[in-house]
């Protein structure tokens, strides 16, 4: 009866071994490593198989992934991941904000396997603590003492690792992290491997990014609530140079991004040339973090096409984010937003900025980062610091933007910087410095307005632009002018507005006193 109950055969005879009934301690007490691994082992060389977690705590180090293995937890099983560092040696290869290098094993972690599940309602605890405490050690101790008091961790690193090849692939804003010469692991990592799927889980305390495929195909991670504290670095969900992944109805809060999409950092991901594509994020709820969902800053192989949908952010410091910054070089376009809700945004509910660091200019080349060909549509926001943000760059501009059926009330309105061919249609911003374009050329308003018109302030301020189209707006009584016109500009065209409700077209304090054409 034992041997029945321990190994269940399926009609495809895969085998599902109950963990605790082979011997797995499930107080949480003794670890259980060495027989999680042997189990997955076995089972993956037989051709697949799963492995059944029954209510208990089951403490273990880094659990090394194979084909055609499913993790299932029972709900009240949590799998409990060691606080002991030495349970996550040897170093492996991993990949860390985008750089490939040698490290502490993940806590889930595989290479160049597929049909991988993990499953269930059960809690897998990464018991990150002391990881994030030792973090903040190492910075302190580099700031304060000039890396002194280094761990036993720290000279393994640097003797595992060409760290000057490192930092030659990998811009000026890394050379701080990488003097860190301590590098968490993340809590899922699998590199190269196909066909996974992670549903119905609860996450805790990961040490560093939760979920981050790398290099794989055909990800799927549905039905997961991940809970991290404020805590360093503790993303969501971080697919990088991944391909078809499906994201849907996860309730996330944690200590930074939500979920990220990324493609790897600088002249070592340009040189891999692996994108993020084929992406689709829906139905989720992101309640803490730095950012609802955000692409990059590690995006140098390119994050293409790709959609996100129905989704309520509330209390997250940013929305919809975009960033990157001279020297990653690589695209971001292709992307679609709709049907999205924000409350309680603590900074911008969009941006696009590509000065995320504060690199020197320098010419158009490989390195220069491109965003390009985004819509955003069907957006509703309340209690949002600003609105809308693009912050281009002096050598390129963010380019093909286009706004829809957009409804914010927010501090703070909309600011244009460096962008060329942006469309905003019936656009809502009830702030007191609604629209504001700089260093912009080929911007077309349509119907855009606010319901918080300010006597001391223009609905519209442009400076040093060039060839702005806005027509049928229908402006309230209360902003002091339609329109105001500072520095150089050129090709400023109102169309089919109406103006009954308005004192002044052009604003009187404007220091560009050329008339816009009116028609």
């Amino acid at each position: 009866m034992v041997l029945l109950s321990l190994l269940i055969l399926s009609p495809l005879s895969a085998e599902t071994v109950n963990m605790k009934l082979a011997g797995a301690d499930d107080r949480g007490k003794t670890i259980n490593t060495g027989l999680i691994n042997a189990t997955i082992a076995g089972l993956s060389g037989k051709g697949g198989g799963t492995l059944y977690f029954p209510a208990g705590k089951y403490l273990t180090g880094a659990i090394k992934l194979k084909s055609n293995i499913t993790i299932e937890l029972e709900s009240g099983a949590t799998l409990l991941f060691s606080d002991h560092f030495d349970d996550y040696l040897p170093f492996v290869e991993m990949r860390y904000e985008g750089v490939v290098m040698k490290s502490f094993s993940p806590l889930f972690y595989a290479v160049e396997e597929e049909n991988i599940t993990i499953k269930g309602r059960g809690t897998i605890d990464g018991q990150g603590k002391k990881w994030w405490n030792e973090f903040y050690r190492v910075i302190v101790d580099l700031r304060d003492n000039g890396k002194r008091d280094l761990n036993k961790y720290q000279p393994l690193w640097e003797k595992e690792n060409d760290v000057e090849e490192l930092h030659r692939l990998t811009n000026s804003d890394f050379t701080g992290t990488l003097d860190r010469r301590f590098f968490r692991p993340p809590l899922f990592q699998t590199l190269r491997c196909n066909n996974i799927r992670i549903e119905g889980v609860t996450v805790i305390n990961s040490p560093f990014w939760t979920i981050n495929p790398e290099f794989c195909e055909n990800i799927t991670v549905t039905g997961v609530t991940i809970n991290n504290p404020d805590s360093p670095n503790t993303d969501g969900i971080n697919p990088s140079s991944c391909k078809n992944v499906h994201i849907s109805d996860c309730h996330i809060t944690v200590g930074d991004d939500c979920i990220t999409l990324k493609s790897g950092r600088d002249e070592q991901a340009r040189n891999l040339a692996v994108p993020c594509e084929n992406i689709t994020i829906t139905n989720c709820t992101m309640l803490a973090g730095h950012g609802g969902v955000v692409i990059g800053s590690e995006m140098s192989g390119d994050v293409r096409k790709v959609t996100i949908s129905n989704c309520v952010f509330d209390g997250t410091d940013r929305g919809i984010r975009l960033k990157s910054t001279r020297g990653r070089g690589g695209i971001v376009e292709e992307i679609r937003v709709n049907n999205i809700v924000m409350k309680n945004i603590q900074q911008e509910a969009i941006i696009m900025n590509l000065k995320y660091s504060n690199m020197d200019p320098e010419p158009v080349s490989e390195r220069t980062p491109i965003f390009r060909n985004i819509h955003i549509s069907g957006l509703t926001g309340s209690e949002v610091n600003r609105a809308i943000e693009i912050i281009g760059l002096e050598e390129i501009a963010v380019s093909d933007i286009t706004f829809s059926d957009i409804n914010i009330q927010s501090k703070e309105g909309v600011r244009i910087d460096y962008a060329k061919n942006i469309f905003l249609r019936d656009v809502r911003i009830d702030s007191s410095s609604p629209f504001t374009v700089l260093n912009s050329e080929n911007i077309a308003m349509h119907n855009v307005s606010t319901g918080t018109p300010d006597v001391d302030k223009p609905l519209i301020s442009v400076k040093d632009s060039k060839d702005l189209f806005i027509q049928g707006c229908f402006p309230m009584p209360g902003n002091r002018s339609f329109i105001q016109l500072d520095g150089k500009n050129e090709g400023i065209v109102l169309k089919n507005n109406y103006f009954g409700r308005i004192g002044t077209v052009l604003d009187a304090e404007s220091k560009d006193k050329t008339n816009p054409i009116i028609e």
